[in-house]
């Protein structure tokens, strides 16, 4: 799975998708409570919230071998949306993210680098690039 994330303090999320012209796939709000994870090993009576506000673009989980087709496919959302994501970056203190999150069944393992269209459009934005790996046996 690859996401592509616009954080910060407090901004106006339905601002983001006008400028952009694109439907996030998850969206919260600095203060939104966050739904506990139905685990019977965790008990916690502790109500947490979300420290920022977060607009994120995702893939999914998809069967891959290479990172990059899930990264070109946020980034071709993305294409064209330089100047705006600058302007958004601005005028909000915004950050950007882009995580890639590998889980690897069987010992099978998937290609672990980046396209240079993909660290270009990155620097350009001056984005962040993250990785979560999960291995699974």
């Amino acid at each position: 799975m690859a996401y592509f994330s616009v954080f910060g303090d407090e901004f106006p999320l339905e601002v983001v998708t006008d400028i952009l012209g694109i439907e996030p796939t998850k969206t919260y709000k600095k203060g939104d409570i966050i739904e506990k994870i139905n685990n019977p090993n965790l008990v916690s009576t502790k109500i947490r919230r979300r420290k920022e506000t977060d607009w994120t673009l995702s893939t999914g989980y998809q069967e891959s071998y290479d990172i990059n087709n899930q990264l070109n496919t946020i980034l071709k959302s993305l294409e064209g949306k330089t100047k705006e994501l600058k302007q958004l970056k601005e005028k909000y203190s915004l950050e950007f993210l882009f995580m890639i999150v590998i889980q690897v069944e069987n010992d099978e393992k998937s290609a672990m680098y980046l396209q240079k269209n993909i660290i270009d459009f990155a620097s350009l934005i001056q984005a962040e690039i993250h990785f979560d790996l999960y291995i699974f046996s």
